[in-house]
This record gives C-alpha cells, structure tokens and sequence, in this order.
C-alpha cells in the first residue's frame, strides 16, 4: 500500500523531503495491524490454505499484538517497525509479557492455543440477528468525560443521555441503543462501558419480542431476499 505521511504546509511538498520533493512510502507500524490480522485470518480459514504455516506480520508491538496473531493461526511472528522505534529490546518485552500471560491462562506451550480464534471468525452475513445486546455505563467507574455521549450523539444513534436531575450524568437509553459498541471503544476506562445480553422479554428499541433462536441475514425476516426466497 502506498502512502504519504505528512505535506509541509511552509514548502508544500511530501514528507520527508529530498530537494524539496517528496514521494510515496509504504505502509506498516500499528496502523496496518487490522489489515494485517484480517489477512491471517483468511488464510487460516481459507479451505485451499488451511494448515499451511503462517508467519505474521504488520504492527506488532506488544506481547498482546503478537498473541493475537497467533490465535488467528501463526506459528511465529515477525517484527519491523517496532524494533526499528524502540530497539532489539522490545523484542524480549514481548517475550516476557507473552511468557506471563500464558502462565496466566495454564498455556505451556503456543501451539496449545494457536489457531483458537479462527473458528469464530466469520463472514458479516452469517451474524445472529436477534442477539440483542445493550451498552451499560458503570457509574461507579464513570469519570464524566462525555466521550461516549459525542460519540453516540454526533455520528450514531442519539442513545445516550448527559444530565439527570440537572447533574452530569451519561446513561444509555435502551429505546435507542442498536449496540454498535462505539461508545465502548470510546470510552478511556477499561470496562467502564460493557456490552450486555438481553435473552428475553421485549426489545426496548424495536418493541419486539426478542427471539432466542439463531437467525443470520440469509434467513432473518429482515432481510427482503431471504422472505422472497423462502416463498
């Protein structure tokens, strides 16, 4: 992928400058992470490349970085952008981090979970629909920075309240709330905002009865072309 980092807004010419003219780099660091983590993933799960060794690549930073490469199937990882920023160092950070949270969940071994979150990567269309979840805000852990209510007010679905009886005070509003997890990536306190599962009763926003059964956008009623298809 090829990309410009900055333009000089005193010489207007691409970052960094030779001669006053600049041109196009690459593109790797934590920024080709998802990209990267994505392609993993097809080929792990892809049925002409499955099993082949894989060794990953692209914005590995952290001990939790290269885990997570390893759950998607690789075998080992490669390291470029984050030992060229912080030294060879990083590389035994990685090492002793990986080594502690393996402890942590009784892994001895990396093969012991390699590979275990392939199975639950799928494609957009074969989502359970009628899985309702909501945001709930801590309250107790809620710091009032609004970040969630900016974000849910501005460029999503206006669930989210910012003052009770004339007090600063963020609360989801179930009747709006179509769990696109924004507000939790948002927000700056670990676990402060948190998906939960509604499994019965009434779905405050639809105002339909929620329904425990698996239903995907190939089968949901939702889905006008999954109804003309069962006709």
């Amino acid at each position: 992928i090829n990309s410009i980092v900055s333009v000089d807004l005193d010489n207007f010419a691409p970052n960094p400058t030779v001669g006053g003219k600049g041109t196009h780099g690459g593109y790797c660091g934590p920024a080709v992470k998802p990209i990267a983590l994505n392609m993993v993933a097809e080929i792990a799960r892809d049925p002409e490349t499955y099993g082949l060794p894989i060794s990953g690549i692209g914005g590995i930073t952290t001990w939790r970085d290269a885990a997570e490469f390893m759950a998607l199937g690789c075998g080992t990882v490669q390291v470029c952008t984050a030992a060229m920023t912080y030294g060879f160092r990083i590389v035994e950070e990685m090492k002793s981090g990986l080594s502690r949270w393996m402890d942590e969940k009784g892994y001895a071994s990396i093969e012991e979970f390699r590979g275990l979150a392939v199975p639950n990567v799928t494609d957009w269309q074969f989502l359970n629909l009628n899985y309702v979840t909501k945001a709930r805000i801590d309250q107790d852990m809620c710091i009032k920075c609004g970040r969630c209510y900016a974000a849910c007010e501005d460029t999503s679905h206006q669930a989210i309240m910012r003052e009770k009886d004339g007090k600063r005070h963020f609360e989801v509003i179930d009747a709006e709330c179509v769990a696109c997890n924004l507000c939790v990536e948002v927000c700056p306190v670990e676990n402060c905002i948190t998906m939960e599962r509604m499994t019965s009763g009434i779905d405050p926003r639809t105002a339909k009865k929620i329904d425990p059964a698996y239903a995907n956008w190939t089968t949901h009623p939702n889905n006008p072309m999954a109804l003309k298809a069962a006709e």
